[in-house]
């Protein structure tokens, strides 16, 4: 995991946000993370090439200090060189935590607008740090600040491993709606037929009909191709399986592709597996087929899917759980 922390204060021996970021670089290296850190102020000729060192990370720190009023110039500087210059499709998938801190007045104000200026971006919003700290000394003896950062840390490590979903800000959906808006290119002769058939009401009647013929058609297909993919990973998993005598669980594996769960009935020393709904399971796990491709070719387990976010939700026993890949040891195919 790649984070990269971006202080914009003015580097002053006695900056409380110095001790926050120090602290949490300290436990973030601890998880065994790799930490680049950025002082605007040593390279503020340089700022407008640093969202170039994004592409790399996973997720950011924003870091600056309200000495007056607002997050600082060269805070700014940077997030305006990353509007201008920046990659949006890179920044779509960074997180970033705001640390703001304030010898004066405005630390909410300023996290709030290091937030929303970082999802008008479109990145992803992680918990961050603010407060009013009047000298550093005071905030370096209090174990319980300590504590706090340190649990913001690790929070923003689980957020970035397990890629934690957010819901939709309305800023970052103006944006895509209003500031970046999808061009068509069409010649004016296109653009005029265009315009007529969109004012044709039987020809958009039309359209819709052939639309819904379509998706009928499909549809069929699908129904008619879906015996075959009844079967699909039944045998891998009959094959692999080891007896676990004095065990007995359900499991329910929903694949996304699929239109029925897989169910899993382990019975000591005998296993049946099948598609449909289950009464009662013991542990129910999502995934996509491109995960469940993987655990079945030995490339990944079901435990570590789970701790690195690709198994996309669990409910029920972990320790169930970590017996699946005991019961159905998979050996590592070629790709």
């Amino acid at each position: 995991m790649n984070i990269n922390i971006y202080y914009g204060g003015r580097g002053i021996i006695d900056d409380p946000t110095i001790y926050v970021i120090n602290k949490m670089q300290e436990v973030l290296e601890e998880l065994r993370v790799h930490v680049e850190r950025y002082n605007l102020y040593d390279g503020k000729s340089n700022i407008t090439t640093l969202p170039q060192t994004l592409k790399e990370a996973d997720g950011i720190i924003l870091a600056t200090t309200v000495e007056w009023y607002g997050i600082g110039g060269y805070m700014q500087q940077f997030l305006d060189a990353c509007w201008l210059y920046g990659d949006k499709e890179a920044i779509a998938g960074i997180y970033m935590c705001p640390v703001v801190m304030s010898t004066t007045y405005g630390e909410r104000e300023g996290k709030l607008n290091l937030a929303t200026a970082w999802e008008i971006l479109g990145g992803l919003p992680c918990s961050g740090i603010c407060g009013y700290i009047e000298n550093t000394v005071s905030l370096e003896m209090n174990e319980q600040y300590g504590h706090i950062i340190e649990k913001k840390a690790e929070n923003m490590y689980r957020t970035i491993n397990q890629k934690l979903a957010s819901f939709p800000a309305s800023n970052k959906v103006m944006r895509q709606k209003i500031t970046i808006p999808k061009s068509i290119n069409l010649t004016p002769q296109e653009t005029e037929q265009l315009s007529e058939y969109v004012s044709d009401d039987s020809y958009v009647q039309r359209q819709k009909e052939d639309i819904q013929e379509l998706t009928s058609m499909f549809r069929g297909m699908l129904d008619n191709n879906g015996a075959d993919g009844e079967e699909e990973y039944l045998s891998e998993f009959k094959k692999a399986f080891v007896p676990q005598p004095g065990f007995e669980a359900i499991y329910t594996i929903i694949i996304e592709e699929k239109k029925a769960p897989m169910w899993i009935a382990v019975n000591g020393t005998s296993v049946e597996c099948g598609y449909g709904e289950t009464e009662k399971h013991d542990v129910e796990m999502s995934m996509n087929r491109a995960a469940m491709e993987d655990i079945i070719n030995g490339r990944m387990t079901f435990q570590r899917a789970f701790m690195s976010g690709v198994m996309q939700r669990m409910k029920g026993d972990f320790r169930i759980l970590r017996t699946l890949d005991q019961a159905f040891p998979f050996e590592e195919k070629d790709r």
